[in-house]
C-alpha cells in the first residue's frame, strides 16, 4: 500500500447492478423484493424449519414435547450466548434492512411507475411491520428500525412495547393505503391490502382496542369475492385454499412446505418431537381436526402424535401446498375475541361457532362474555397450534403464561416471557442495555 499513489477505478461486472439501478427497473426491483420474502421463508422467525417461531415456541409452550435435538428452547434454558436467539435476531433486522432498502429505493426511483411504487413500497412496510411485531412479542422492548443508515443503527435504544407499536401501526395503516385490493400473483404470495389489514387487527387485538381489533377483521371477513370459508379440513392448507391469505411459496418447483419436514414422523419413538399430551387431550373425541391435522404413529406399544395439517413432505413434482402465514380463520377468531369484550355476545358466538362447525363441534356453551373469550383462547389453541407462535403470543397478552406453564416446565420463571438479548449485539451497540430481566 505505500507504494500505491493512486487508485484506478473499473466498472462494475456486467452481471451486477448498483442499488440505485435495481429500482430503475420493475423486474429487478420486484426480484429484490422476492428476495427477501425467501429470506423469511428459509431464515428466522417465520421460517418452517426447526430454527423458527413454528417449533421453537411450540418447545417453548405446551403444544409440543422433545425427544432429540436442541433442548434450551424446551427447557427455557435460553442463554444470551446462545446460537438460538442469535440467529433469530439477525436473521430479522437483515430481513428489515433489506425491507427498509426497498422503501427507499423506490422512493428515489426516477423510473418506476406510481403503481409499481405504490405496491413495493406498500409491501416492504408491511413486511417491517410484521417483522418487528414477532421480534417485540419474543423480545420485549427492541429498537424499531427504519433506516439503511449504518451510523444512525449502530447507535439505537430500545423502545417501549407501546412505542413499538405506534410505529407498527403507522407502517400497516400507511400500507393498506399502498397497497391493492387483488393480489398481483394468483399464488397470494405477494401480499396484498387485505393482508396488512389482517395484522392490523392482529395488533389492535395485542394493545386491547377492541372496537379497532373488530372492524380491522370485519374489513378482511367482508371480502366474500377474495376469501371463501373452505369446509373441507384437508383443503385449507392445500396452496389454492381460498381462505389463504398470505402464503410463501418454496424455493424449488415440486418442492412444498418445511413445516411437513419438520413436525413429521413416520416411526417412533420421534425422532425430535410430537404433539404434546397435553394439546392431544385439549381436542374432545368429535373434534374434526384431531382426526384431519394430526396423525397417530406408534410402535405397538407407545402413541405420538405429529402435526398434520402439511402433508406433502417429499417433491411432489408440481407443489400442492404453500407455507401459510395468514389465513382466514384467525380473523374470526380476533373478530370473537373484540365482540366478547365490547360486550356483543351473540356475534362473538357467531364467530365463534363458524371455527367450531367446521371442526364438526356444536355451538359453544359459553354465556358470559368472560366464558367467551376464555373459549375463543382454547378455540385458537386448536385451530392455529405450530403456526408461528400462537399458543405461546395469546398466553402471554393474556397474562396466563405463568399459570399454564409453571406446573409443567421445571423451573419456568416469570422473566422467561421475554428471550433474552444476544450477547454479541450488546457488546457491538451498550445502548441496547439493560439485558431483559432473568438473564
Amino acid at each position: 500500500m505505500t507504494g500505491c499513489d493512486s487508485f484506478t477505478e473499473v466498472d462494475l461486472p456486467a452481471s451486477q447492478l448498483t442499488s440505485s439501478a435495481v429500482f430503475e427497473d420493475k423486474a429487478t426491483a420486484n426480484a429484490a423484493m422476492v428476495d427477501i420474502y425467501s429470506k423469511i421463508r428459509d431464515n428466522g422467525l417465520l421460517t418452517g424449519s426447526l430454527s423458527g417461531l413454528s417449533n421453537q415456541l411450540g418447545l417453548y409452550a405446551d403444544e409440543l414435547a422433545l425427544y432429540g435435538g436442541e433442548v434450551n428452547f424446551y427447557n427455557n434454558a435460553l442463554l444470551p450466548s446462545g446460537n438460538e436467539v442469535g440467529e433469530l435476531w439477525n436473521s430479522s433486522y437483515n430481513q428489515i434492512y433489506a425491507a427498509n432498502s426497498v422503501i427507499e429505493g423506490v422512493q428515489h426511483s426516477v423510473s418506476l411507475a406510481t403503481v409499481d411504487r405504490n405496491q413495493l413500497k406498500g409491501e416492504a412496510l408491511f413486511v417491517r411491520a410484521l417483522l418487528h411485531f414477532y421480534l417485540m412479542n419474543a423480545f420485549g422492548d427492541i429498537p424499531y428500525i427504519s433506516t439503511t443508515d449504518y451510523e444512525q443503527n449502530r447507535t439505537v435504544h430500545r423502545m417501549p412495547e407501546n412505542e413499538v407499536y405506534t410505529f407498527i401501526k403507522a407502517d400497516l395503516e400507511q400500507a393498506i393505503t399502498l397497497l391493492p385490493e387483488h393480489y398481483i400473483s394468483a399464488e397470494r404470495v405477494r401480499p396484498n391490502k387485505w393482508t396488512a389489514q389482517a395484522l392490523l387487527a392482529r395488533v389492535h387485538l395485542y394493545t386491547q382496542t377492541w372496537d379497532e381489533a373488530s372492524n380491522a377483521a370485519s374489513a378482511v371477513l367482508n371480502q366474500t369475492g377474495l376469501y371463501v370459508w373452505e369446509g373441507d379440513l384437508d383443503k385449507i392448507f392445500l396452496k389454492e385454499s381460498t381462505t389463504t391469505l398470505w402464503q410463501l411459496m418454496p424455493g424449488v418447483s415440486g418442492n412444498n412446505t418445511m413445516e411437513a419436514a419438520t413436525f413429521s414422523f413416520i416411526s417412533g419413538p420421534p425422532p425430535v418431537s410430537a404433539l404434546s399430551s397435553s394439546l392431544m387431550e385439549a381436542f374432545t373425541a368429535d373434534d374434526q381436526r384431531k382426526a384431519h391435522w394430526t396423525e397417530a404413529i406408534t410402535d405397538g406399544t407407545d402413541t405420538w402424535y405429529h402435526a398434520n395439517k402439511y402433508k406433502a413432505v417429499a417433491n411432489t413434482g408440481s407443489s400442492v401446498e404453500y407455507s401459510i402465514v395468514f389465513r382466514l380463520a384467525e380473523q374470526y377468531l380476533i373478530r370473537a375475541e373484540a365482540r366478547a369484550h365490547q360486550g356483543d355476545l351473540i356475534g362473538a358466538k357467531e364467530d365463534l361457532n363458524k371455527i367450531r362447525h367446521t371442526a364438526g363441534l356444536s355451538d359453544t356453551a359459553a354465556i358470559t362474555a368472560s366464558a367467551l373469550i376464555d373459549a375463543v383462547i382454547q378455540e385458537k389453541r386448536l385451530e392455529l397450534f405450530t403456526e408461528f407462535g400462537h399458543r405461546f403470543f395469546d398466553l402471554k397478552r393474556t397474562g396466563q403464561l405463568d399459570a399454564v406453564l409453571s406446573p409443567i416446565k421445571a423451573g419456568w420463571n416469570p422473566t422467561d416471557r421475554n428471550f433474552p438479548l444476544p450477547e454479541s449485539e450488546l457488546l457491538l451497540n451498550p445502548n441496547l442495555a439493560p439485558q431483559n430481566a432473568g438473564y
